[in-house]
């Protein structure tokens, strides 16, 4: 679960599953039963029709809360840091960071830096096409040190300029969870 609506959204499927839930959260589900793994498996086909999927193992978890925490970061918190991204996930995760850079990469096939950047370049996509602030003013929400920066880190990702891709007819954004 990547925002608000999806954590409505589960909420309200798991009620109507007959399921009572003690907290709904990005990523992460609490429910007062225990379910056995017949109900565990009919729940899990449920939720896909939804695009969710239960994440059982620990590796998995630790990889959907890494996600979490950045998606949450970038796009519902303005990118409010005020340490590295390395210690924000391991004061959240109480995990060494090595250990969940190793991790991230071996199960995504890519870094934390670069869903980082993936993230902070869907926002500043979302932000341009809604046309209500300047790309200094995106820079500076996003704690990009430079609109020059931000400009190259941006071309560099998508191979157009900020300025360019305002113009474009079709705006090529894509999904949350799609990154």
């Amino acid at each position: 679960m990547v925002c608000s609506r999806c954590k409505m959204v589960v909420k309200s499927e798991l009620e109507k599953f007959g399921l009572n839930t003690i907290s709904v959260e990005l990523g992460e589900v609490e429910i007062v039963e225990t379910l056995n793994d017949d109900k565990k498996n009919e729940l899990a086909v449920h939720l896909k029709l939804f695009g969710f999927e239960i994440i059982d193992d620990k590796k998995s978890r630790t990889i959907d809360k890494i996600k979490t925490l950045i998606i949450d970061l970038v796009h519902n918190k303005n990118n409010e840091i005020n340490t590295n991204l390395s210690d924000y996930l391991v004061s959240h995760i109480m995990q060494d960071y090595n250990t969940l850079s190793n991790l991230f990469s071996e199960v995504e096939s890519t870094t934390i830096e670069k869903f980082f950047i993936s993230q902070k370049i869907e926002k500043v996509k979302e932000l341009l096409i809604y046309d209500e602030m300047n790309l200094s003013e995106i820079a500076f929400m996003l704690n990009y040190s430079s609109v020059a920066y931000l400009s190259n880190q941006f071309k560099k990702v998508t191979g157009f300029s900020p300025t360019y891709f305002k113009q474009l007819k079709v705006k090529k954004r894509k999904q949350i969870e799609d990154l």
